[in-house]
């Protein structure tokens, strides 16, 4: 197993550059924060573990966790308008 910092042999260098990103602090914030809207909504019971549901920031800020912003959707819908809004 590799150690701390360190990557298997067969790592793709795509996986590299990924885990490169997702370590950078501002997207480690932004995770919490949407782990942050995640807790909130299963505490108001709108979301459950194994749901398929997503918690959507409507103005696409992850760090904007006002009940007004945040809406219950179906997995695959929001990860296809995050996909849509990302080519505008």
């Amino acid at each position: 197993m590799p150690k701390k910092g360190e990557f298997k042999k067969n790592a793709t260098a795509d996986s590299i550059r990924q885990r490169k990103y997702n370590s950078q602090p501002e997207q480690k914030k932004n995770r919490a924060s949407r782990n942050a809207a995640r807790a909130a909504a299963m505490k108001d019971g709108k979301v459950r573990k194994g749901d398929g549901k997503d918690v959507d920031h409507q103005n696409m800020n992850p760090k904007d966790n006002r009940k007004s912003n945040l809406k219950v959707m179906d997995k695959s819908k929001n990860r296809a308008k995050n996909q849509w809004a990302k080519r505008k």
